[in-house]
């Protein structure tokens, strides 16, 4: 009985299903950002607290990179064509390191004002502030929740990154939440615990956007990807009948998409015919397992053979 062909508009529609989700996921977060930066920011100047403006600033941060998390997943998605004929995964990466490099643009923009706000004379922040703060930080914790999750749900490294920029916000609403109480509890002559607590906030964002981007990195690189899913795509081709030995397994990944090149031995006695037909079953268990396996190059070699 012949291997039954593969569809390629089947993988297509899940990477379609996927795509769908990650992008209704990211206009949530767009909301959230948008409402809890006009709120961070006007609570700031009321309030008189630097960290709250510039926790509210990386808030409207926020908003730009899921867009470009939005957009990236958009493009992503969209079928290998004659000009990109391994589609257009690659986008989604890049998106990631254009996060990575604003959320290092804004560790350097708030630490400079930081440093700058420590030298100068000004009030103590408004007591509101901290209940400010404690809103933000469970919204942004829960954000951050929902969007890795997703993430890796569907392997999206932008949404998982994107994920990290909301875990850094929360970060700095809780480094702005301590220097505030230090500020309030000592009274005079700690003022400037607010500022220094936004200095702390830059440099866990700074750490976030080196770590993020070097993973980002990896990816347009064609890293290999974790040995887990190595040896899980080894052990879907291996269990297909007629094959006794996996030879070589590469995987790399594109997007949301894997695109894999396996060598798989046979019986070196079967008939060319037969060898085709194990190839195109090992391919289709690898197309129809829970991974987004684009394509699969199957190469066949005999048991025994050179």
């Amino acid at each position: 009985m012949p291997a039954k062909p593969v569809q390629s508009h089947d993988i297509q529609s899940r990477l379609e299903q996927s795509t769908a989700r990650g992008v209704r996921t990211v206009a949530w977060g767009i909301l959230a950002s948008v409402f809890l930066a006009a709120v961070k920011v006007i609570a700031g100047v009321a309030g008189h607290s630097y960290a709250l403006i510039a926790d509210g600033v990386e808030s409207m941060l926020d908003v730009i990179t899921s867009l470009v998390v939005w957009g990236s997943l958009k493009i992503a998605a969209r079928s290998p064509d004659e000009r990109f004929p391994y589609g257009y995964g690659k986008v989604e990466p890049l998106a990631a390191m254009v996060i990575s490099t604003a959320l290092l643009a804004a560790a350097v923009g708030i630490s400079i004002q930081s440093v700058r706000e420590i030298h100068l004379p000004h009030h103590a922040p408004a007591p509101f502030t901290l209940v400010v703060l404690v809103g933000v930080v469970v919204i942004k914790e829960i954000m951050f929740r929902v969007l890795s999750r997703t993430g890796a749900t569907i392997g999206s490294h932008a949404m998982k990154t994107d994920a990290w920029h909301h875990r850094s916000d929360s970060l700095t609403s809780l480094a702005a939440f301590v220097g505030i109480s230090i500020a309030l509890v000592f009274g005079n002559g700690y003022e400037a615990a607010d500022d220094w607590a936004a200095l702390f906030a830059s440099a866990v964002i700074a750490w976030n956007g080196v770590r993020l981007f070097r993973s980002a990195w990896r990816e347009i690189l064609d890293v290999s990807p974790p040995p887990e899913l190595t040896d899980e795509i080894r052990h879907i081709a291996g269990s297909v009948q007629g094959v006794t030995e996996i030879d070589l397994c590469r995987v790399r990944k594109s997007g949301l998409a894997l695109w894999i090149d396996i060598h798989v031995v046979v019986d070196g006695d079967i008939s060319v015919r037969d060898g085709h037909e194990i190839a195109h079953r090992v391919k289709d268990a690898l197309v129809d397992s829970r991974h987004h396996v684009m394509d699969a190059v199957v190469h066949v070699e005999p048991a025994g053979g050179v």
